[in-house]
């Protein structure tokens, strides 16, 4: 897999995997429990959601943020090439089985595709993309080759990858390490967060409007809630769409030129209250 474009979720070449072979329970992101492997009610026979347009409305915001990377149209189309769990129920378990799988194996293609654009050359650059390789490997196997990839193991050995290529990007910003941190509903309204190492944080709630997060690492961050009114993340690093999904922001929220803003993002506008490019001088509180 060498373009991008194949990993991004393209529900109309998938059997709606997503929308069977995960469960959830009755939460703010889901309005109902669902068993793994029974289809969601609002599922239709053709594979769309019922109610995708009102999903957020209906109480199904989990939906509209959650990210395939791929892996649904990979599962269907390769691994079981022309086969619908529908019409071939012997194959329902190990669909939704090689589904689980394939997402985390593509969201490890989707960061080491990025780390690549942001590592011009060098070693790094060959061990980046000799890991993309082997792990575009790992998604082509037959369905039992799939089921028996240890996810956990392999993450294991690219991660330092993507952590080197964050360092390299992110060398002489002078930013935070906060790495993990729980920063539930923090204040952080017109923080410098510029190079900040934000791998993995919880940012739920949090209040970020005019922050400056321009080569900040976002590598897992929990942004459901957050309010990215009139903040900068033009050129923040692993930045995914779903976790825009999942936040608030307005026109004035800078943007990495191949993300969108998010159509419910539409209408929330604030007066900016700095020129863009700037940010205050706020600092991240510690733990």
């Amino acid at each position: 897999m060498s373009e991008t474009t194949g990993l991004r979720a393209d529900c109309a070449r998938c059997v709606g995997l997503c929308c069977v072979a995960p469960a959830f329970a009755a939460s703010a992101d889901f309005a109902q429990d669902k068993p793994a492997g029974r289809p969601c009610p609002q599922l239709r026979a053709d594979s769309r959601c019922g109610i995708h347009d009102e999903l957020r409305e209906r109480g199904y915001p989990g939906c509209v943020v959650f990210d395939c990377f791929g892996a649904g149209q990979r599962v269907s189309q390769v691994t079981y090439p022309g086969r619908d769990w529908r019409d071939d129920p012997a194959t329902a378990a190990g669909m939704f089985a090689a589904f689980a799988v394939a997402r985390p194996l593509h969201e490890l293609l989707w960061y080491l595709t990025e780390a690549l654009t942001l590592t011009p050359g060098g070693p790094l650059r060959d061990q980046l993309r000799a890991a993309r390789d082997a792990t575009d490997a790992l998604t082509a196997g037959t369905p039992e080759e799939l089921t028996s990839v240890d996810v956990d193991a392999h993450r294991s050995r690219v991660n330092p990858l993507l952590s080197a290529a964050s360092e390299a990007a992110r060398a002489g910003t002078g930013g935070a390490d906060r790495r993990g941190a729980m920063l539930l509903g923090a204040n952080l309204r017109g923080t410098n967060l510029v190079g900040a190492n934000l791998r993995g944080a919880c940012l739920v709630g949090a209040d970020l409007r005019g922050a400056d997060l321009r080569r900040a690492d976002v590598t897992g961050v929990d942004l459901r809630g957050a309010d990215l009114r009139g903040a900068n993340l033009s050129s923040t690093l692993f930045l995914h769409q779903s976790q825009l999904e999942a936040a608030r922001g307005d026109r004035h929220t800078a943007l990495p030129a191949r993300l969108r803003h998010p159509g419910h993002w539409t209408g929330l506008t604030i007066t900016p209250t700095r020129r863009p490019g700037t940010a205050g001088r706020g600092r991240l509180p510690r733990r």
